[in-house]
């Protein structure tokens, strides 16, 4: 397996850039220990331990710079967060290689999102029941719950099953179809992938799919990368983050493909 410190300076990296476009980096996080030797049901499970801990860190800085709609995340992570406990919990009586499996086409899903141009886009007030018309931060947007709630819900399903955070999906969601600046959508997620990572490792905790003593050094090194990650972007440029969050997914979705065949 290999070497805790390695694995470690690995963990930091990949939480600093993460944190700078409001993913939890689960994606990241699971593939970096498959590599290292983890099971898959030891790796989701570590994954949303370290997301709890570096989405809470993001979560304070953007905090502290305005860029959290408290009430958009009251109103739309709630189904993401119970579907991401029963997520988890049904995880741990699957197959490690149907995990493997889920985990790769979700990535391909997620790289298909990402390649998506984001764009903040105003989106007009409608006065109809399930449209909320919000204004936070010196911006105003239109969240349409009728599709926002059921996606959330079906994410946070998926999310909490193969320790990823949902964030891939939220942001586009936010930014393309509720017309949320991206600087807001990228802090908001950072506080809802907290709560969807704590769900969904109550999930797998059930199972008892972890290991505290192999998950402390990597949690440590992924809140310094959340809160490295999260000035940077702060002073960052809507533009560049965008680019950032476009194709991060990418390679993440070949290396696991190139790995569920290798182990056959």
């Amino acid at each position: 397996m290999l070497s805790i410190l390695i694995l470690s300076l690995i963990i930091l990296g990949i939480a600093v850039t993460m944190s700078m476009v409001g993913k939890g980096g689960g994606n990241f996080y699971v593939l970096a220990m498959v590599l290292a030797g983890l099971s898959m049901q030891h790796a989701a499970t570590t994954s949303q331990l370290i997301m709890i801990a570096t989405s809470f860190t993001s979560m304070l800085i953007f905090h502290n710079h305005k860029r959290v709609d408290w009430k958009l995340a009251l109103v739309i992570d709630p189904p993401t967060d119970i579907m991401a406990f029963f997520g988890g919990y049904f995880a741990g009586n699957m197959e490690d290689s149907t995990l493997k499996i889920l985990f790769a086409v979700l990535l391909i899903v997620i790289s298909v999102f990402m390649l998506i141009s984001v764009r903040d886009k105003p989106i007009a007030q409608k006065k109809k029941f399930g449209y909320w018309n919000r204004q936070f931060g010196g911006y105003s947007y239109t969240v349409n719950l009728w599709i926002t709630l059921p996606i959330t819900a079906i994410v946070g399903l998926f999310a909490g099953a193969i320790g990823i955070s949902g964030g891939a999906f939220k942001i586009p969601l936010m930014v393309m179809l509720c017309g949320i600046p991206m600087e807001i959508a990228i802090g908001t997620s950072s506080a809802m992938v907290a709560v969807t990572a704590l769900m969904g490792f109550l999930g797998h905790s059930v199972h008892g799919n972890y290991n505290l003593q192999y998950a402390i050094p990597l949690v440590i090194a992924a809140v310094l990368g959340g809160w490295i990650g999260s000035k940077y972007a702060i002073k960052s440029k809507p533009k560049n983050l965008r680019k950032i969050f476009a194709f991060t997914n990418l390679l993440a979705a070949v290396i696991m493909i190139i790995n569920i065949l290798s182990s056959r």
